[in-house]
C-alpha cells in the first residue's frame, strides 16, 4: 500500500456550537484546525480539506478545499466520498480522514491504521479506543468510491453500516482522550484546559 493522502472532515454544520466553523476556533496560540493539520500533514502524501460554503475563508491554509458532492449535509460519509474522488485525481489508492474538531488525535494515526488493515488482510480500517469506534478517523480505499456513492444516493448515513459491510479492520488506540472532539462551548473550554 502506498502512502495515503489525507482529508480533514469539516463539512458539518456545527449546530451544537451555534454554527460556523468549529475548526477555526482558537486553541492555544492557533486554531483547532491548525492543530489537526499539524498532526495529520506529516503522516500523509498530500492533504485536502472537506468543507462546504465559501472556500475563500480557508485560503490562508494553502490546502485544496473540496465540498460535499451529495446534497443536504449527508454526514461524514459524504466527506469521505469527495475525499476519495479527490484522491483518485491525485493518483492515490487510499485516503486517511481526520475530523476538524479533534485536535489531540494520535501522531501515529496513519501507520497504525495501515498496520491494522494489513494485519487483517483488508483495504481499510477505522480507529477505535476502549470506548468504541471513531468512524471519522479511518483509512479508506479509493477503489470503493463508486460503491460508497451508490450507498449514499440510496440514503445510507451511518458510517459503520457501510464499513462493516466491507470487512473494515479496527486500529486499537489505548487513550480515549486522544479522540476528544469539540462539539460544544463546554468542550472547547475542556480542550483549552487540555492544551
Amino acid at each position: 500500500m502506498t502512502q495515503p493522502v489525507g482529508v480533514i472532515l469539516a463539512g458539518g454544520q456545527a449546530t451544537r456550537m451555534g454554527g460556523g466553523d468549529k475548526g477555526m476556533l482558537t486553541l492555544g496560540d492557533s486554531t483547532i484546525l491548525s492543530h489537526v493539520i499539524d498532526r495529520l500533514e506529516p503522516q500523509v502524501a498530500g492533504l485536502a480539506l472537506n468543507a462546504n460554503g465559501d472556500a475563500a475563508r480557508f485560503a490562508d491554509l494553502g490546502l485544496p478545499v473540496i465540498p460535499d458532492s451529495i446534497e443536504g449535509f449527508a454526514g461524514p460519509l459524504s466527506g469521505v466520498l469527495v475525499g476519495l474522488d479527490w484522491a483518485a485525481t491525485q493518483g492515490a489508492t487510499h485516503i486517511v480522514t481526520a475530523a476538524a474538531d479533534t485536535p489531540f488525535f494520535p501522531c501515529d494515526l496513519v501507520p497504525q491504521l495501515m498496520l491494522a488493515a494489513e494485519q487483517a488482510g483488508t483495504d481499510f480500517a477505522l480507529a477505535a479506543t476502549p470506548d468504541g469506534r471513531h468512524p471519522t478517523f479511518g483509512l479508506w480505499p479509493v477503489a470503493l468510491r463508486d460503491d460508497l456513492r451508490v450507498a449514499l444516493q440510496d440514503g445510507l448515513r451511518k458510517v459503520v453500516l457501510w464499513t462493516d459491510k466491507h470487512g473494515c479492520a479496527m486500529a486499537q488506540f489505548p487513550d480515549d482522550a486522544a479522540f476528544f472532539n469539540v462539539n460544544t462551548p463546554d468542550d472547547l473550554a475542556k480542550a483549552r484546559a487540555m492544551i
